[in-house]
């Protein structure tokens, strides 16, 4: 929203800290702890599986993200849409193209997953983030509820005031951009990185280069700084759409003034900027801790046992000698289709037809009739594979 104010903030010490200088070593503690349990996360699955696994998260980012914004659409229409299946009803089909949008813009930024946070945290990658995302979408898919047109990749130039929050002057925000990047845009040691990334999410909100699209731009460049701990298995997006409420409230508090002599000694509050990293690792901690138990294999093996067994009450096609070798393709990887037949111990021909069923529902996959087949996780499937990893798939869809 555009309003006249009476002040805006203009000078780069006014946001500071940049990053909390007390209590320290329970932000450490806390990063330690998501770098070694994200180190640990994949152990013993075939990297096909682990393939299958990013496609689905990738899925779930964008619709976390766009639904933080209020714009999500259901995770069975962006499905459909990643085959090119748009609705015919016009909102429907423009919410499913702000999906696509995002994540075909993470696919490209992901060309820096290899250079470290002194390239990830520039502030030339969260423009490259806004440009990616926003110049695939066509001019009324990115025309904002009050008619302005968002320009990918374009910094402000206009005064802003976004709800309590007063951004730079719009004069200023290539002077802020470039302290953030003094501060957070740094190599070296990773655990000091994890909390210069939940810092730079919140400053670069703080400072709202953007006349819109801040928010998911900033996501975007989450994702690709914690790209390395990730591996692309969890999403930082789901945990903060999860705790919405929470993520503004944070993400506010940390706006605050500085709250007295005993609040650091920087413009803005130490204390909350501390509350929010604090928050922040937590919320990711959390992630990678769930998805931990998702992608435990005998859980995994449970898993793929408890849906077989459903689906073949449903389905007569469906028989349980699927589940040994669906075992196998979730932790070995691609089998030839006559070895999945045998590992079945079915005949020839009901080996075929449960195979062929299999297919069809996409908990196995093909690139062809002859090709090997491999392990997949079709949003049919999740509720049992994945129990509440994703329990918007699972909803009906009314749109």
């Amino acid at each position: 929203m555009n309003q006249n104010s009476s002040f805006h903030y203009s000078k780069i010490h006014q946001f500071e800290p940049l990053l909390p200088q007390t209590k320290l070593e329970i932000l450490r503690t806390q990063a330690d702890e998501l770098i070694q349990k994200s180190a640990r996360l994949g152990n013993g699955i075939h990297f096909t599986t682990i393939a299958s696994i990013q496609e689905l998260v990738r899925s779930m980012n964008s619709y976390y993200s766009n639904r933080i914004e209020g714009q999500s659409t259901h995770p069975a229409n962006i499905e459909r849409a990643l085959v090119k299946d748009f609705s015919d009803q016009p909102n429907t089909a423009k919410l499913q193209r702000i999906a696509i949008a995002y994540i075909d813009a993470e696919k490209e930024l992901e060309k820096f997953s290899s250079f470290g946070l002194d390239t990830t945290l520039q502030s030339t990658v969260l423009v490259n983030a806004h440009q990616a995302l926003y110049s695939r979408l066509v001019t009324q898919d990115r025309t904002t509820s009050d008619g302005r047109i968002i320009e990918p990749g374009h910094i402000r130039h206009e005064d802003v005031i976004v709800g309590n929050h007063e951004p730079p002057i719009w004069s200023s925000v290539p002077h802020f951009l470039e302290r953030m990047d003094q501060v957070y845009a740094k190599s070296g040691n990773f655990q000091q990185g994890v909390i210069s990334i939940a810092c730079e999410h919140q400053r670069a909100m703080w400072v709202h280069p953007f006349l819109d699209g801040n928010g998911r731009a900033v996501r975007l460049q989450t994702h690709l700084a914690l790209l390395p701990l990730t591996k692309g298995l969890w999403s930082m997006n789901r945990g903060l759409a999860r705790n919405r409420d929470s993520y503004y409230a944070y993400l506010s508090a940390a706006d605050s003034p500085r709250q007295g002599d005993l609040d650091g000694r920087g413009n803005l509050s130490e204390k909350a900027l501390w509350e929010w990293c604090d928050w922040f690792l937590k919320i990711a901690n959390d992630q990678v801790s769930f998805m931990e138990k998702m992608l435990d294999l005998s859980n995994m093996k449970n898993h793929i046992e408890a849906l077989i067994i459903y689906w073949s009450t449903q389905d007569k096609l469906i028989r349980r000698e699927a589940i040994m070798p669906l075992y196998h393709l979730f932790i070995a990887g691609p089998l030839k289709r006559g070895e999945f037949l045998q590992m079945t111990g079915l005949g020839e021909r009901s080996a075929r037809s449960l195979l062929s069923r299999l297919i069809d529902t996409g908990l196995v996959k093909s690139k062809n009739h002859k090709s090997p087949v491999q392990f997949a996780f079709p949003l049919s499937a999740l509720q049992f594979l994945m129990p509440n990893l994703y329990p918007e798939a699972a909803t009906t869809n009314d749109e």
